[in-house]
């Protein structure tokens, strides 16, 4: 009785106590995710049309209970009325972090309190932190979105996820472990502290919990799958893998599904604003979440780019109206492509992000590098590199950080200060260090390429 009760848990949850739950929490979230699992097949034109009847409403509402928003939209010399359709959008100043930070009061509007709103604090590249406020509903609608993406990678509502993460948030008391166990069953790999010994914790645990699903940084799950491999653990059989938080390359794409045998779903989004895209089975683009998102990618003439065209990712959020983040600049620059994916499904496409803009490399000539780009470039072209980090101190000075892989470091090192000078120009110093490995930031994430160039 007890292993039939164990094996069917994840649809007691999905189909009984979530609703429960949910009656008595006044939740939203369910609802909200059975709504987006149809809108997703909707024709992109419906899709569009309801994105702009949501963002004409924020864009009125902002103006008439903000003062921040009432304010901007005056020293602009515009109205609500001004802004007739989607590209009447640039007549609205781009909002950047700067002024979120020295603005976090005044972008509450009115009728919200400070005391009953949740918060969230992100730091983001920079490692200044930004205060971002909003409703339980808007978050569960934020989570409802999550949740239809992380069905596409095979994983069912109620079945186990483990998280590939750093400073995982868990459960302290006795009611916050009954509510993960019956509602969110997760098991942790703290990428704070990756060595053998935790990675065979979390092969045991594996064991225990069965999770279905593989969530994590982009780089922490490559090192997992190297570990996986090298230690031999056959435990850890994901049915679906998802990746996110920053740049999935290529080469690290191949090893985690090799060594797990299961395709991995790239993923796109920010603290800030939620999810902005995400991969489907046809891994043809990322589809993008214009239920909740008006997604612009802007030149630096602040026209929008045309399909197949980079620019920097702007993104107005239609959930938040206690602290509207409309026409935010997440400091991303991807593009849209322009063209319909065979999954079925109306939401349009966007490339894989190309990178933060704090981690592209400048020239003196004013052109740009993408660090990723780099990256991959230097790891599958250049023999006996394991990892590598690269930080634009000046247009004079390149430093290396390098995890080197079998013999031959001085000729490794050689042909890495050839490839950047080539690059960069040959007076520019390129200093390489070796090291043992990369450590992640504070938030657990990997950062690979960092200019400390500023534009100002």
């Amino acid at each position: 009785m007890f292993l039939n009760v164990k094996s069917n848990l994840p649809r007691i949850r999905r189909n009984i106590i979530e609703p429960l739950y949910g009656i008595k929490n006044h939740n939203t979230k369910r609802r909200c995710w059975q709504e987006l699992e149809k809108t997703q097949y909707l024709p992109e034109s419906t899709l569009r049309d309801l994105q702009w009847f949501k963002c004409r409403a924020l864009i009125r509402h902002a103006y008439a209970n903000n003062e921040f928003y009432y304010r901007r939209f005056g020293e602009a010399g515009i109205v609500p009325d001004d802004i007739k359709d989607p590209e009447d959008m640039k007549y609205i100043p781009v909002l950047t972090k700067k002024e979120i930070r020295e603005n976090t009061h005044e972008m509450i509007s009115s009728g919200y309190r400070l005391d009953k709103l949740l918060k969230s604090k992100t730091g983001g590249s920079t490692g200044k932190a930004l205060d971002i406020y909003f409703t339980e509903e808007c978050s569960e609608k934020h989570n409802a979105c999550t949740r239809r993406h992380d069905r596409w990678t095979g994983w069912e509502v109620g079945e186990p996820i483990a998280a590939v993460w750093g400073n995982p948030k868990l459960p302290r008391t006795i009611k916050q472990k009954l509510k993960h166990h019956l509602l969110f069953p997760f098991i942790y790999l703290d990428t704070m502290n990756v060595t053998e010994e935790t990675i065979l914790q979390f092969a045991h645990e594996w064991q225990t919990v069965h999770p279905t699903l593989l969530f994590g940084h982009a780089h922490s799950l490559y090192l997992l799958a190297g570990y996986v491999r090298d230690l031999g653990i056959s435990s850890i059989s994901p049915g679906g893998i998802l990746s996110t938080s920053m740049m999935l390359l290529p080469s690290e794409r191949k090893t985690i599904e090799q060594v797990f045998g299961v395709e991995v779903f790239d993923r796109y989004g920010c603290e800030e604003v939620g999810l902005i895209g995400s991969e489907c089975n046809e891994h043809n683009g990322m589809h993008m979440n214009v239920e909740h998102l008006l997604i612009e990618f802007v030149k630096e003439n602040g026209n929008w780019a045309s399909p197949g065209e980079p620019g920097k990712i702007i993104i107005t959020d239609l959930l938040n109206y206690a602290m509207p983040f409309i026409r935010y600049q997440v400091e991303d620059v991807g593009m849209a492509l322009g063209r319909k994916c065979s999954c079925g499904r109306g939401l349009p496409l966007m490339a894989p992000v190309a990178g933060r803009i704090a981690d592209f490399l400048k020239k003196k000539d004013g052109s740009q590098v993408a660090g990723v780009s780099l990256i991959e470039n230097t790891l599958t072209g250049i023999a006996g590199i394991d990892q590598m980090q690269i930080i634009q101190e000046s247009f004079g000075l390149i430093r290396l950080k390098v995890v080197f892989g079998g013999d031959g470091k001085k000729r490794t090192k050689a042909v890495l200060t050839k490839y950047f000078k080539e690059l960069f120009g040959d007076d520019v110093v390129i200093s390489i260090k070796e090291v043992d490995s990369i450590k992640p930031d504070k938030s657990g994430k990997y950062r690979f390429s960092i200019c400390k160039i500023s534009d100002a």
